[in-house]
């Protein structure tokens, strides 16, 4: 093919721009794809390169190039193909779901989850079968899919030692526990600000909900422990910095509280795994015995959800004028889930899962 460069005008510019907007909002991914076509032609690409990063025919995009000159933007509209819609047989849906399973990496996409457009394309791409981008959420619903919101996990998990976690410590936590009589308690600690934090909401479109903020940068911080057998919460809350110091206060009361052997399963924190906290457990270990998650592993301490509820129930969305406010009102959730423990049985459900098994 002969090497030529597409000019376009700067009112040609505007409407394909136009156009576009409207097909990639309605779904329209064939016409987005022809008026990329012809962006990328007037760019300097060869018909033959445009061909093989929309993945059509050189033929095609030759077609489209001659309707755009001769009838403009108008002359790239998709007409509509006779009869009824081809839809997906019954094994093209199962590979489409494995495909889904699969993530947008492994089927050529750059983002980490998909979008309805993203399937839409995947669907024409491996199948050949266009589907409106309206009707992917109800496809992908009879597969057993649902829209979610996306959690971020950490690019240093070690999955050896979460599986590690899984398959030996936990099972020989649990034999332990049944040896010593112990208590099983997962720790963590979390912090309550004063200037108060935000979650969603309902409003009215284009009225953000506005909640006023002291602005002053106090809070209240609390020590954790929720037992896996009882539903137990134990707490203890300052003001001022996490450290060794307090951390080893708060085990000492939880020692006296639970009356036997405990066993703690913590993360890594500095304030946990420091040398002061190494000499508090060797003089302590009659009383207590000592487990460390594995690193960046929040999912597998059950508290976290604890926490999230507090927050969620008693500080997101309120305004505390005074530090005094914050702390009753935090104090208010904490003895609230201390006399709830059936719910706080609820939040060990991977666990009890895994020992059921």
């Amino acid at each position: 093919m002969l090497a030529f460069r597409l000019s376009l005008y700067g009112c040609q510019r505007l409407a394909l721009k136009l156009r576009l907007g409207l097909a990639q909002h309605s779904g329209n991914i064939k016409l987005v794809n022809r008026i990329l076509a012809i962006f990328a032609l007037a760019d300097g690409l060869s018909p033959q390169q445009v061909a093989s990063t929309l993945r059509v025919s050189d033929q095609s995009v030759l077609n489209w190039l001659s309707a755009f000159i001769q009838d403009g933007v108008d002359g790239l509209k998709v007409g509509s193909a006779p009869g009824r819609p081809p839809n997906l047989s019954k094994s093209q849906r199962k590979e489409l779901a494995l495909l889904i399973d699969s993530g947008p990496v492994a089927c050529g996409f750059s983002g980490a989850c998909w979008r309805s457009p993203m399937i839409q394309q995947l669907i024409l791409d491996r199948f050949g079968v266009y589907y409106n981008v309206y009707y992917i959420s109800q496809l992908l619903r009879n597969l057993g899919f649902s829209y979610q919101k996306a959690r971020f996990v950490s690019d240093h998990l070690d999955e050896l030692k979460r599986k590690e976690w899984v398959e030996k410590s936990w099972p020989q936590i649990l034999r332990l526990a049944k040896e010593k009589n112990a208590y099983i308690l997962f720790g963590d600690e979390a912090s309550f600000p004063q200037w108060g934090t935000l979650s969603y909401t309902w409003a009215r479109k284009g009225r953000q909900p506005a909640v006023k903020t002291s602005g002053r940068r106090k809070s209240i911080k609390v020590f954790g422990l929720i037992e896996y057998f009882t539903g137990k919460f134990f707490y203890k809350s300052m003001e001022g910095r996490l450290a060794s110091q307090s951390y080893q206060e708060f085990l000492k009361e939880v020692i006296t509280k639970a009356g036997k052997h405990i066993i703690v399963i913590q993360d890594g924190a500095k304030y946990h795994t420091s040398k002061a906290m190494r000499e508090f457990f060797s003089q302590h270990q009659e009383e207590m015995t000592v487990y460390e998650l594995p690193t960046y592993s929040p999912d597998y301490n059950p508290i976290e959800k604890l926490w999230k509820k507090i927050k969620e129930g008693y500080t997101h969305l309120h305004y505390f004028e005074s530090f005094e406010g914050l702390v009753e009102k935090v104090e208010e959730g904490l003895k609230e889930y201390a006399n709830r423990s059936k719910e706080v049985l609820r939040l060990f459900g991977m666990y009890k899962e895994m020992a059921a098994a």
